[in-house]
């Protein structure tokens, strides 16, 4: 089974930009416009191992879309990387505190973000 990484943002050009990135170095991709598409997009498709989670979107924003994933037992122990373009002091501990694994802000340093996918993209 194909190990992919779900992206979940509601800007177009966010999600291409990660999709290219991420498809530059071998690694595949699905993409939601939001937070309801992501969750249903999760709990079809078990081949998701890493949510990369856009935080302000209208609707359903990241900060519920993870506490409903974290409450999900199939979904619970997902790794879950919020992506926020909230820098400020402050927003990194609300994220980690929402559930999310790990925090990176935008732009985001591509570097820093394959990192944390290596660490989380299991291969068999």
């Amino acid at each position: 089974m194909e190990k992919k990484i779900l992206i979940i943002d509601d800007d177009n050009k966010n999600i291409f930009a990660l999709t290219a990135t991420l498809k530059a170095k071998k690694l595949h991709t699905v993409a939601a416009p939001g937070a309801a598409e992501g969750i249903a997009l999760l709990k079809s498709d078990p081949g998701i191992q890493v949510v990369l989670m856009d935080m302000m979107m209208p609707g359903m924003d990241g900060y519920e879309a993870i506490s409903l994933i974290r409450q999900d037992e199939q979904l619970k122990n997902l790794q879950v990387i919020a992506v926020t373009a909230q820098a400020m002091s402050g927003d990194r501990e609300k994220c980690l505190a929402a559930g999310a694994d790990h925090y990176i802000s935008k732009p985001i340093d591509v570097d820093v973000l394959l990192g944390l996918l290596e660490e989380h993209i299991k291969t068999e």
